[in-house]
């Protein structure tokens, strides 16, 4: 993966993170992955731009806990297939299997663990 020409794009915990001054560290994390994005080769997806709306409009800021034992919802599928098709090589996103990769598009949690940012965010986002 080379810094700062990897096509990625983000998803809508991200964009949610980014406008929620409650999420704590998330928050300052995701403004900054979006400051950043915004002058690389990131894509946002329709599904992701659809879902913060819905997420955002209903202030459903932390998704109900059946949502997080959904391994791959509709969601996610949506958004690694139109990451895909977009031509994202990488998606930044805490939701999906750090590691994994589906559809050619590479899964990548961008926050780690003792805070911060992981070393793949880091790439990705030439920091």
């Amino acid at each position: 993966m080379n810094a700062g020409s990897t096509r990625f794009t983000l998803d809508t915990n991200l964009l949610v993170y980014a406008i929620d001054s409650a999420a704590g560290i998330r928050h300052d994390l995701a403004r900054e992955i979006v400051r950043h994005a915004v002058r690389l080769d990131c894509w946002l997806t329709l599904q992701a731009v659809s879902e913060f709306y819905v997420v955002a409009s209903r202030k459903r800021i932390v998704p109900p806990p059946d949502a997080a034992a959904k391994r791959a919802s509709y969601w996610d599928a949506l958004l690694l297939a139109t990451a895909g098709e977009a031509g994202c090589l990488a998606i930044l996103t805490e939701d999906l299997a750090d590691g994994g990769e589906l559809g050619g598009v590479r899964i990548y949690n961008p926050f780690a663990a003792a805070g911060g940012f992981t070393d793949q965010a880091c790439q990705l986002l030439s920091l």
